[in-house]
């Protein structure tokens, strides 16, 4: 009998141990689960949906319905300029569309700075800012650049004329922008082109300054980089700076003076030199 409560007592407490450990083996899972999850709440960031193109769309091009798409984007990388709903895009409906200013591929956001004001084509007009003017200026192979200028570059402008008895060389305008060359204002063209004509953006009084200038001169382009942010100091040479060459003073030759007497013989008047007396 001893035996038996014995070896039911030992039964107990295994089957006892057994569950204990089962169940610390469980709490053990379900806090890992629980610690899995908090994790993955953590990673999920919050989206915003954005306005993308839907197929590549090119410049000039309107934008369509089933040319744009919603997708969720990150709500902290969502781009400045981009559209969160497809009233944001077109206010006006679909009757007054917007029109492409440089190249988007497929699922790209839509940024304002892409495409125009609603109603607009993509002309050199929709390129200019708030109180700017367009003026063409012309040039050839060597004063334009050797024919890699493309709208949207910025171009220092420099004039050759004639200033009293000089030859002078002189920067008139820096870090211009061009909207487009020759009758072309779209920035994605790649190739080299030799323009007649570059278009620039000015302000009022930098038109009558460049038309000027152009009328008593010759104008010449200076590409400006990409990645510079500064503007060029005034800058004015001659033919004397640029060889070298000292200016040579002209020494005035005291003319002698010349006393005459006239005379009259017959119906004939001569012009007799003398010694001049003070």
């Amino acid at each position: 009998m001893r035996a038996i409560f014995g070896l039911v007592l030992i039964l107990g407490l295994a089957l006892a141990g057994g569950a204990v450990y089962m169940a610390k083996d469980y709490l053990s899972q379900t806090q890992a689960q629980l610690e899995q999850e908090r994790e993955l709440r953590d990673q999920i960031v919050p989206t915003k949906e954005v306005i993308v193109a839907n197929r590549q769309i090119r410049y000039g091009e309107w934008l369509a319905p089933e040319d744009l798409r919603k997708v969720k984007w990150p709500e902290q990388a969502v781009p400045a300029g981009a559209f969160t709903s497809v009233d944001e895009l077109f206010p006006q409906g679909f009757e007054e569309p917007r029109a492409v200013l440089r190249t988007m591929e497929k699922d790209e956001a839509v940024l304002a700075v892409k495409v125009t004001d609603p109603g607009e084509d993509a002309g050199v007009s929709s390129r200019l800012s708030p109180g700017m003017r367009a003026f063409a200026i012309r040039v050839d192979v060597t004063s334009g650049v050797s024919g890699f200028l493309r709208p949207g570059d910025r171009v220092d402008v420099y004039w050759s004329g004639s200033v009293g008895r000089e030859e002078v060389t002189k920067l008139i305008d820096a870090n211009v922008k061009l909207v487009a060359i020759d009758q072309s204002a779209d920035e994605d063209r790649s190739s080299p082109t030799v323009a007649r004509t570059v278009t620039v953006e000015a302000s009022p009084r930098q038109v009558a300054s460049l038309a000027q200038a152009q009328e008593t001169g010759r104008l010449s382009l200076s590409l400006v980089g990409a990645e510079d942010q500064g503007t060029a100091d005034m800058v004015e040479i001659n033919q004397r700076e640029l060889l070298g060459l000292k200016e040579e003073k002209v020494v005035e030759v005291e003319r002698e003076e010349v006393c005459t007497i006239k005379t009259r013989k017959g119906g004939e008047v001569h012009e007799i030199a003398i010694p001049c007396t003070n």
